[in-house]
């Protein structure tokens, strides 16, 4: 027997929005009307889904999430048939913010069995493919693609039309200007294949000693022009 949608009593479903069979909605929730929910996922408690969202199946979203807001672009105009999109067995952990599309017809992606963890933004049109993970404090800006199975390093940011590869592994608190290959591991501030990270940092240890070093042969130098100047 299919069991039916759950709402808490101080939960606001607007008219028209669809909650599939055995979601439950937590308390003090805002769902919109244009808001489709599929069935067996959960909303937690402070949640809002506004305008055109798509949620599919055994999805769950944690408090205070706030998803298809109006996105932080000047360009957007209200009205446009726009939205956010997200697959089915997708976790969007606490205070997540993604917001929708901003090019008419389009909306916001975030593909099936991803990982959006607590207070990370996914910004207007991004594409975020399957099995994805977006560790804590991320920021993907606008026009980003993140491709499957990649994963995002926690506070790190991503400069709008980066696309990073499947498979990718952006390290925590990178700053992300180009296109990460697949299968590659990038870290640092601006971020860099991980090998070449080492060896910067590998150098940086070594630059008090030289600087020493460098030190030490001026005051030779000097001394020798002195003696050859007597």
């Amino acid at each position: 027997m299919t069991e039916p949608a759950r709402i808490h009593p101080t939960a606001i479903v607007e008219r028209g929005a669809e909650i599939g069979a055995g979601t439950a909605v937590g308390p003090y929730s805002i769902i919109g009307g244009a808001v489709r929910i599929g069935p067996d996922s959960e909303v937690g408690a402070h949640v809002v889904l506004e305008g055109r969202v798509a949620v599919g199946a055994r999805c769950r979203i944690d408090h205070g999430a706030v998803i298809g807001g109006v996105p932080q672009d000047l360009k957007y105009r209200d009205g446009l048939p726009v939205g956010v999109t997200i697959g089915d067995d997708t976790a969007i952990r606490e205070y997540v913010t993604i917001h929708r599309a901003t090019r008419e017809g389009h909306d916001t992606l975030v593909g099936s069995h991803c990982l959006v963890m607590a207070s990370s933004h996914v910004a207007h049109d991004c594409v975020v493919g399957n099995h994805v993970v977006i560790i804590n404090f991320a920021g993907l800006t606008g026009h980003v693609t993140v491709e499957d199975h990649a994963t995002i390093g926690g506070l790190s940011g991503i400069h709008p039309f980066v696309r990073i590869g499947t498979h990718a592994y952006l390290g925590g608190c990178s700053k992300t200007l180009q296109d990460v290959p697949p299968g590659e591991v990038w870290t640092g501030y601006p971020a860099r294949p991980a090998s070449q990270t080492r060896r910067i940092w590998v150098a940086e240890s070594m630059l008090p000693e030289l600087l020493k070093r460098v030190r030490s042969l001026e005051k030779q130098v000097g001394e020798r022009e002195g003696a050859a100047d007597d």
